[in-house]
């Protein structure tokens, strides 16, 4: 499904379709957002944030390279936003525990820049891909939902 956003409310409804759309499973469920700087990434993790109530107000963890949040949405008890932009190799994030919080189904993970640790990501991650289209607009495409 694919969507035009032309301003951060948008952002949000797009963000709401998509946490209505996921559902439990046996593993965490890993989000990837793909996208060029300033495409929506971070907008769009926000406000799935918004959404989850996350009190403390999500940021972008590019220098801390990952952030924890505590949530209650379905089975989920754990918003993990990760941004591996700054990762030169997938062992730097495994040595965060990656293998651990992707086990437990009651984390839902956001990543974005996943291609610079693509090798791990699993292959029943779900996609959303966000393209800068002019300084008001945004495309983002939930591929694999």
């Amino acid at each position: 499904m694919k969507y035009v956003s032309e301003s951060l409310e948008e952002t949000k409804e797009i963000a709401k379709n998509f946490l209505n759309s996921i559902s439990d499973s046996e593993y965490a469920t890993v989000v990837t957002l793909e996208g060029n700087l300033g495409a929506g990434k971070t907008a769009f993790a926000q406000a799935v944030g918004e959404l989850l109530e996350v009190k403390e107000g999500l940021r972008s963890p590019t220098f801390v390279i990952e952030k924890i949040y505590q949530i209650d949405f379905k089975n989920f008890k754990r918003l993990i936003h990760i941004d591996a932009y700054r990762l030169e190799k997938e062992s730097e994030l495994l040595h965060l525990g990656w293998e651990e919080i992707i086990k437990e189904p009651e984390n839902l993970i956001l990543i974005e820049w996943p291609e610079n640790v693509a090798a791990i990501i699993p292959e029943s991650a779900k996609v959303i891909k966000f393209r800068f289209v002019d300084e008001a607009t945004r495309e983002i495409e939930l591929i694999s939902l």
